[in-house]
C-alpha cells in the first residue's frame, strides 16, 4: 500500500495545492511537499538617464556641418559662413559639448553618441538620476530591477540554505558592466532604457548597503508514473521556478542533497511509493475500458452484446473508416503516435471531405508529458498536411497537438460512437503480421458520455492554455487555434466571452466564420444567445478598423445563413439598435430595410 495523503510529509499549508496538482495531472503523484524561506538581496541603486529633445535650427546646422564639411570647420569659420557673431556659435557648441554631442576638441567633430541622436532628429538632454532597486535572486541566478522596494517580512520557516549550499555565482552589482545592467533593466520591464527612443541609462551607482529580504518557497517531490521518473519542483506560490527546479534536480542526481534531510523521504519510502503508483497508472482509463469489456463479454458466445461490439484485427480498420465517414459534426481522436503509413493521401482526403461538410476534427497524441521527450514524435510533414485541411471558409478544420500523458487509443464521433482498445489508430507498427488486436465499438450512451467528458476536458484545457499564450504574446494564430478547438467542442459561447473579456475585437470575423460553418452544417441554432452577444459588441467597433471588411462580410453571411433556415429568427436579431450599427458600419446600405435585407439573402 502506498502512503495515504495524511501520512505523507506534506506541510498543512500545501495540501490544497498538492490536491490541485494531482487533479490537473493524474500522471503525477506528490510524495512530499515542504515550505522553506530563502533570501533575496536588495540593493538600492541610482541610475542616470539621458533622454533626447528635438534640436533647434542652429544646433542642426552645426552638427550637420561637422558631419558633412571636409575638413570639418571651426566655430569661427562657421560663424563667418553664417554671418553670425562667433559668440552665438561658441555658446551653442559649448552646449553640444556638454551634452557629449560634439567632442571637446576643435575642429568640430560629432561623437558617435551625437551622430546616433542626430539621425533621430534630436540631441541628448542633461542626464537625470532615478533611484531603483537591484534584486539579486540566487535561486534563479539572475538580477532584476524594480522601482518599488521589497518589504522586509518575518518568516518562521526553515532556511533553505541550511539544507542546500546556494552558491552565489552572480557578480556583485558594483562589478557588472554597464551593458549588462542596461539589458537587465530592459528585461525587468522598466521603461528606463529604451535605445530606440533615445532614452539611455548612462551610469549606475550603489546608494546603500545590500539588505536581505526573506521570501517563502515550496519544494515538491513528485513521481511521474508515465515516465517512471522522480522530479523535484520549486514553486513560489503556484508559479513554478523552472531554473531553480532544474538546478535542484542536478544537485540531487549528483548526490549533493539528501531528500531524507530536505523532505523527510527515505530511499526505501520513495522506492515503495513509486512501485505502488506504477501499478495504478491510468486507473481511470483502465476502469472505463474494463467496464466496456465486461459488458461486451457478458455473453461470450455472441460477438455482439447489447451496444458494445468487439472487433478484431481486420475488422478494426474497416469499422474505423465507416465510423469516420458517418460523422456529422465532430471527430475526436487520441492516438499516442502518428506516421505517414496511416496518415496517407487516402486518409487526408477523407478528412478533407469531412471538413467540407462542416465536421470539426480534434487529434491528440503523445505519451510523455513534454513533446521533446517523445521517442516517436509526429513527423513534421504529417502535422503540416493535417493542419492544411481547411473548412470551406478557410478555417483550420483539423486541430492536432501533443496532449501527452496517455497510452490510451480512443475515437469518439458525434458524442454517439466510441472506439477504444489496443489498436493504434494513426500509426503503423511496421509489420503486417496479425497482431491479435481488439477494439470495442460502443454506443452505450452513459459510457460514450463518460469517455467524451474525459477527452473533451483535455482538449478544452489545451485550448485555454493556447488562449492564455495567445493573449500574452498577442499571437492571432494561436488565438484562432483556440477558437477552432472551442468551436469543435460546441463551446462557441466560451470563445465569444473570451474575445469580449480581452477586448480582442479583431477576432470577431474569425468567430463569425466559425459560426457560418456551424450554421451551414446545422450544428448551431440561429436563435443561439451568442449571436445577440456578438451583435452587442458592434457598438465598440470603429468603421476605421483594419478588419472592418471581414466583419461586414461575416455578418452578411451569418444573417444570410440564419435566414435560409428561419427568416423570422434572422429578422428578430435585427432590432432598431442593431440595424443602426449595421448602417454605421456599412454592413448594409442606408436605403436598405431589415425585411429587404433578409429577403435578398433568402
Amino acid at each position: 500500500m502506498f502512503l495515504a495523503s495524511s501520512a505523507k510529509p506534506i506541510d498543512d499549508n500545501l495540501k490544497n495545492l498538492v490536491d490541485e496538482i494531482e487533479a490537473q495531472s493524474p500522471r503525477l503523484s506528490v510524495l512530499a511537499a515542504r515550505q522553506f524561506r530563502y533570501s533575496l538581496l536588495q540593493t538600492p541603486v541610482e541610475v542616470s538617464i539621458k533622454e533626447p529633445r528635438q534640436f533647434n535650427v542652429l544646433e542642426e546646422f552645426i552638427i550637420r556641418a561637422a558631419i558633412e564639411f571636409q575638413p570639418p570647420p571651426t566655430e569661427d569659420e562657421l560663424a563667418f559662413i553664417l554671418g553670425l557673431d562667433s559668440v552665438f556659435i561658441k555658446t551653442t557648441t559649448a552646449t553640444l559639448r556638454s551634452l557629449q554631442t560634439l567632442s571637446p576638441t576643435s575642429p568640430l567633430t560629432v561623437t558617435p553618441e551625437g551622430r546616433s541622436f542626430y539621425e533621430k532628429g534630436s540631441v541628448p538632454q542633461p542626464p537625470y538620476p532615478i533611484q531603483i532597486n537591484a534584486i539579486t535572486d540566487l535561486l534563479s541566478d539572475k538580477i532584476t530591477f524594480q522601482s518599488e522596494s521589497l518589504n522586509e517580512t518575518v518568516i518562521n520557516l526553515p532556511d533553505l540554505a541550511d539544507f542546500i549550499n546556494i552558491d552565489n555565482t552572480i557578480a556583485d552589482i558594483t562589478s557588472l558592466p554597464l551593458e549588462q545592467i542596461q539589458t537587465s533593466i530592459q528585461a525587468s520591464g522598466l521603461a528606463l532604457h529604451v535605445p530606440e527612443e533615445g532614452k539611455i541609462v548612462t551610469s549606475c551607482k550603489v546608494l546603500t548597503s545590500t539588505q536581505k529580504i526573506w521570501r517563502r518557497i515550496s519544494i515538491f517531490i513528485m513521481f511521474d508514473a508515465f515516465e517512471d521518473k522522480l522530479s523535484i519542483q520549486i514553486r513560489n506560490g503556484t508559479q513554478i521556478l523552472e531554473s531553480a527546479s532544474n538546478w535542484l534536480e542536478v544537485l540531487h542526481n549528483e548526490g549533493k542533497i539528501s531528500l531524507q534531510r530536505l523532505c523527510k523521504l527515505s530511499s526505501e519510502t520513495i522506492n515503495c511509493e513509486c512501485e505502488t503508483i506504477l501499478k495504478l497508472k491510468n486507473t481511470e482509463i483502465e476502469a472505463r475500458l474494463k467496464n466496456i469489456r465486461t459488458k461486451a463479454l457478458e455473453t461470450s458466445k455472441k460477438s455482439v452484446v447489447g451496444q458494445a461490439i468487439q472487433l478484431r484485427n481486420g475488422q478494426i480498420s474497416q469499422a474505423f473508416l465507416e465510423v469516420l465517414n458517418s460523422a456529422k459534426s465532430q471527430v475526436m481522436i487520441y492516438s499516442p503516435w502518428m506516421n505517414q503509413a496511416v496518415v496517407n493521401e487516402t486518409f487526408l482526403n477523407l478528412l478533407q471531405k469531412l471538413a467540407n461538410r462542416g465536421v470539426w476534427i480534434l487529434i491528440g497524441h503523445g505519451i510523455t508529458q513534454q513533446l521533446k521527450n517523445e521517442d516517436k514524435p509526429i513527423p513534421p510533414e504529417v502535422e503540416k498536411k493535417l493542419r492544411a485541411i481547411k473548412t470551406p471558409d478557410g478555417l483550420p478544420s483539423v486541430q492536432v497537438f501533443c496532449l501527452g500523458d496517455s497510452h490510451v487509443k480512443e475515437v469518439i464521433v458525434d458524442r454517439k460512437i466510441y472506439l477504444c482498445g489496443s489498436h493504434n489508430w494513426l500509426s503503423d507498427r511496421g509489420n503486417y503480421l496479425p497482431l491479435d488486436e481488439s477494439v470495442y465499438q460502443v454506443t452505450i450512451p452513459l459510457q460514450v458520455q463518460e469517455a467524451y467528458e474525459f477527452l473533451a476536458n483535455r482538449f478544452q484545457n489545451h485550448a485555454q492554455k493556447l488562449w492564455e499564450n495567445a493573449l500574452e504574446n498577442r499571437d492571432s494564430q494561436l488565438a484562432i487555434e483556440s477558437l477552432c478547438i472551442w468551436s469543435a467542442l460546441g463551446m462557441e459561447d466560451i470563445a465569444l466571452k473570451e474575445i469580449q473579456k480581452s477586448n480582442w475585437l479583431e477576432l470577431l470575423p474569425v468567430w463569425l466564420n466559425v459560426a457560418i460553418q456551424k450554421l451551414k452544417s446545422k450544428n448551431l441554432s440561429g436563435d443561439s444567445a451568442s449571436f445577440k452577444t456578438a451583435l452587442s459588441l458592434l457598438s465598440q467597433v470603429s468603421i476605421e478598423e483594419t478588419f472592418i471588411d471581414l466583419l461586414q462580410q461575416g455578418w452578411r453571411k451569418v444573417i444570410g445563413a440564419i435566414a435560409i433556415n428561419n427568416p423570422e429568427t434572422a429578422l428578430n436579431l435585427l432590432s432598431d439598435e442593431v440595424w443602426a450599427q449595421f448602417i454605421r458600419l456599412k454592413i448594409v446600405q442606408e436605403s436598405d430595410s431589415p425585411n429587404d435585407f433578409i429577403l435578398y439573402r433568402v
